[in-house]
């Protein structure tokens, strides 16, 4: 994803953070670059607040449940690859 407009770091390097960055799993420095970045970047506050709302949703209604070893990385893969199909229906528009 890329909201076209310039940051200190990429859209797509910070949405790729994202869930460990919910997860309390980055350092304070990273926190702080990513806080920065959302707080400047309309569309990837929405990614975030989308992503959030999907993890909370999910610790909603499987939190007894043990997770799968490979349940993150079927999301994450399933996310990745509706983003790249937004990209090319955005590149397409233009």
């Amino acid at each position: 994803m890329n909201c076209g407009g310039t940051h200190a770091t990429p859209c797509s390097e910070i949405l790729a953070r994202v869930y460990s960055y919910i997860d309390g799993e980055l350092g304070e420095d990273n926190c702080h670059e990513i806080r920065l970045h959302l707080d400047e970047c309309g569309s990837c506050l929405a990614e975030y607040g989308l992503e959030e709302a999907v993890k909370k949703l999910v610790a909603k209604h499987c939190g007894c449940d043990p997770v799968p070893g490979d349940l993150r990385g079927k999301v994450l893969h399933r996310l990745e690859l509706a983003r790249a199909d937004q990209e090319l229906r955005e590149a397409g528009a233009d």
